[in-house]
């Protein structure tokens, strides 16, 4: 044991927080600022993926601890099979899949509640590097999608780079904005971002 140092320590203070890792991501933005500052990148985090077999409440599972609200199904080779969100589990796809399906909610797995990857559009990442974050904001908006994918194309081969979700968006922003709902339209939110 002598030839170790004891490394020293004390105790935490009253105000002390965890420190949570937001892959540098500024945070605060503005309408006018890139969509880089706003995109999950997974150059930077690691995508949370699962597989279509894996049971609809382990996949909700995985998305609380995980702390996001969209999973990417992949299948064994990680080929894109399609996305899961919270919306997808805790809406009214499993009551449409038991319905017409006829099979016990505790046997619902992904692939009943998820989007299929050919009902998905992408957008490109070098359109991304040119946009502002309101040109996202927009895009996301007029085609009722709460998160939009990003791709890049490596040696001939679409992959997926990264994701926008309207909720972080909102949170940089500091205004709340989903799909279709609250915030309704730009001059709302500039009128909110302005107050």
């Amino acid at each position: 044991m002598a030839r170790y140092t004891l490394v020293p320590s004390h105790a935490l203070t009253d105000d002390a927080v965890v420190h949570r890792f937001r892959q540098g991501l500024p945070q605060r933005v503005t309408l006018e600022d890139p969509a880089v500052d706003v995109m999950t990148d997974f150059r930077r985090v690691e995508a949370v993926t699962v597989s279509a077999e894996t049971a609809m409440d382990a996949a909700l599972q995985k998305m609380i601890h995980s702390g996001v609200r969209l999973l990417i199904v992949v299948s064994d080779d990680d080929q894109i099979q399609g996305v899961v969100t919270a919306r997808d589990i805790l809406g009214e796809r499993p009551v449409k899949a038991v319905s017409e399906q006829r099979i016990a909610h505790s046997e619902l797995t992904v692939r009943h509640v998820m989007t299929h990857r050919n009902d998905i559009s992408a957008i490109d990442h070098y359109d991304v590097v040119l946009a502002r974050v309101g040109d996202i904001v927009a895009t996301l908006r007029e085609a009722g999608r709460q998160h939009g994918l990003v791709v890049e194309f490596e040696n001939g081969r679409e992959l997926v780079r990264g994701v926008f979700s309207l909720t972080q968006i909102g949170r940089q922003l500091g205004v709340e904005i989903s799909a279709e709902g609250p915030v309704q339209s730009f001059a709302r939110i500039e009128k909110l971002l302005n107050r």
